[in-house]
């Protein structure tokens, strides 16, 4: 009966101190990205620009780090129609405080992709992300992010290597 209501108290207290520094907002922004072969390419393996949308959560641990996880939608891939990637995707980013208005972001994402099935593309991507985010007054924001894919996107019976990789900028308000 101890341990319930010292559990209970430590999650009470951090959902508390987490409650207190909590931001929610909206993220868009413009997508380049490409997919990055392994050994020879396709031949017209040309960038694909697409858009990215969707909200966040940020939750301040310090005076200097916060951490934002997310959920958004990004148009992703290569130009090509077959290698045209739709993900849900989850960033969890740790912002670590560089002067008044200036953060670097860090991070693992995982994604799903949404637009197609059984096309020899596997369903789940995993990447990590890294970027700048400058605070242009309290509550609006602008970002620029690099994303590289950790994962093949390709399923091994087909023997193609490549990972799908990123550059965002991107606009945001906090509520």
């Amino acid at each position: 009966m101890k341990k319930l209501l010292v559990l209970v108290l430590v999650l009470g207290y951090s959902y508390y101190g987490f409650s207190q520094d909590a931001k929610y907002g909206v993220r868009g922004g413009l997508n380049i990205s490409n997919l990055d072969f392994d050994g020879n390419s396709l031949a017209d393996n040309k960038h694909r620009n697409g858009f990215v949308i969707g909200f966040f959560a940020e939750f301040r641990l310090s005076n200097k780090i916060s951490i934002s996880p997310e959920l958004q939608f990004s148009a992703e891939g290569a130009k090509q129609e077959p290698l045209n990637l739709d993900y849900i995707q989850a960033p969890i980013l740790f912002d670590f405080k560089l002067g008044p208005r200036l953060f670097f972001e860090i991070g693992p994402q995982v994604g799903l992709k949404i637009n197609k099935v059984d096309d020899g593309i596997r369903n789940f991507a995993y990447s990590g992300v890294g970027g700048l985010s400058f605070n242009i007054t309290p509550m609006i924001f602008m970002d620029a992010r690099y994303t590289y894919g950790f994962s093949n996107i390709f399923d091994e019976e087909l023997g193609i290597k490549a990972i799908n990789t990123n550059m965002q900028i991107g606009v945001g308000y906090k509520f």
